[in-house]
């Protein structure tokens, strides 16, 4: 009978990590969905490109893309993908027990950013935005999870150039 009561708690508890590990991945191949999605795998070879060591900015970019796991974007113009986005990303903000970094009204768009932290303060484990779209903007999910310090995330912003990559500078200099 203990056997079984454990098998059942070890099994939430995989099915739950599973789940927020996966929490978008519905959306991923969707006809209205534009999706972008890094693995580690990626970022190492990425981090392994040999750069001008005298390109500051670059090396910046190079020591940040070591300390990524993943990279999810998914973006939409589609009224009903939208409300579904807005649905999960509550519901996945709650499960995970994410932090309100900030979150910014602009002209009907709104911008809400979210992150994991470790002991540390700075150092994120997972970066989660979502920006509800105004009129004729489209609406943008993104998580990012690695070990990597918040400050960091504008030399991420200019080199990858992230929808919401704007929102994402705020939220590093707010932070400092």
């Amino acid at each position: 009978m203990t056997k079984k009561i454990i098998l059942t708690f070890v099994f939430v508890l995989i099915s739950q990590f599973f789940y927020a590990q996966s929490a978008f991945d519905k959306y991923d191949g969707q006809d209205d969905v534009t999706s972008v999605i890094v693995n580690k795998k990626m970022f190492d070879i990425m981090s392994k490109v040999k750069v001008d060591p005298s390109d500051k900015e670059t090396q910046q970019y190079m020591s940040l893309i070591k300390k990524l796991d993943n990279l999810k974007v998914f973006t939409t113009s589609n009224p009903k993908v939208e409300a579904d986005m807005k649905l999960s990303a509550d519901k996945y903000i709650k499960s995970a027990s994410l932090e309100e970094l900030m979150r910014i009204n602009d002209s009907g768009k709104n911008v809400k950013i979210y992150v994991k932290s470790s002991a540390n303060d700075t150092k994120i484990k997972e970066l989660f935005m979502f920006i509800d779209g105004a009129k004729n903007e489209e609406t943008v999910l993104l998580s990012l999870t690695g070990n990597f310090d918040l400050n960091e995330i504008s030399v991420l912003t200019d080199k990858m150039q992230l929808p919401g990559g704007s929102d994402l500078k705020k939220a590093s200099k707010s932070k400092k």
